[in-house]
């Protein structure tokens, strides 16, 4: 499988994107009447699309080849809306389309800040240390790990004994053999990954290292193969997200994600508990005790 996922062009991505989303959408809930009941495709067809969108069919049937060349920002909203897809969807839709359409042209070079090698601010690095009863840690591109606390390190993994090449969140998730235990809910952490890793690949259309990521999570993990193939786009911001630990077992939190706002590319990421709640007390007695090895 390596090398087949990954390494998509463009117009694959973009047909794959708008077929998926259209096979969600019935016709009834679209509201079209005499749709009829014998269909070869689940959802939307190409000319209900276009219909509900107001273009033509063969326009929508270039458009979703990636022969649509310079598309409206209009037409785009409505398809998105036919569709009725959320904002981060609605973006993706219009990265896809607004890219070159196929694979980065010979001999182009990655962008500056492809290959620059990000780094946390010492402001930011210090917020994560004054937060000492939550758990917290800053991504960058491609869910790389820029910055933790100690927390973090003693209940999601122990980062400095992890290769900073390897430092990963992507990789923790699929290829670290504990992530099923210390994810509660691992299926949706997984999920939310994958997503993020759609939504990063739609911004990023010709990140080398993003592609060699795919590639090598699709070797190693059918979990993640079948999740890609979905290609679901989501950005979670916040929610529930119950971690584990060997010493204490579950522990209920919750988390919100915040943009860094001169660096887009980089969110942290902050697990909190009820105040006065056992999880709270949980965390404290992690804080003080806990040495990250433990996780082990």
């Amino acid at each position: 499988m390596r090398g087949t996922i990954g390494r998509m062009d463009r117009r694959s991505e973009l047909r794959e994107f708008l077929r998926s989303r259209r096979a969600r959408v019935s016709p009834s809930e679209a509201g079209l009447r005499g749709y009829g009941s014998r269909r070869r495709v689940p959802g939307l067809r190409r000319e209900e699309l276009a219909q509900l969108s107001g273009v033509s069919v063969d326009y929508y049937v270039r458009l979703e080849q990636g022969r649509g060349g310079k598309v409206s920002t209009e037409v785009l909203d409505a398809i998105a809306q036919a569709l009725r897809l959320d904002e981060t969807e609605r973006q993706h839709l219009h990265a896809l389309v607004r890219s070159d359409g196929g694979p980065r042209p010979a001999g182009r070079p990655q962008r500056a800040d492809d290959r620059r090698e990000p780094r946390v601010r010492p402001g930011l690095q210090r917020i994560l240390d004054t937060l000492e009863h939550s758990p917290a840690y800053v991504v960058g591109r491609r869910l790389q790990i820029l910055a933790w606390n100690h927390l973090a390190r003693v209940l999601i993994a122990d980062f400095p004994r992890i290769p900073e090449e390897n430092r990963n969140l992507a990789r923790l998730t699929f290829l670290d053999t504990t992530a099923r235990q210390r994810y509660v809910n691992w299926q949706k952490k997984a999920d939310d990954t994958v997503a993020f890793l759609r939504v990063d690949a739609g911004r990023h259309p010709y990140d080398e290292t993003l592609t060699s990521l795919i590639d090598e999570l699709s070797a190693a993990s059918e979990d993640f193969r079948r999740m890609w193939a979905d290609h679901t786009v989501r950005d979670e911001t916040h929610g529930a997200k119950p971690l584990y630990h060997p010493l204490v077992g579950a522990v209920d939190l919750t988390f919100e994600t915040f943009r860094v706002p001169d660096d887009p590319d980089q969110a942290l990421t902050v697990y909190t508990a009820e105040p006065g709640s056992p999880a709270a007390a949980t965390l404290k007695r992690l804080a003080e005790e806990a040495r990250p090895e433990e996780w082990q």
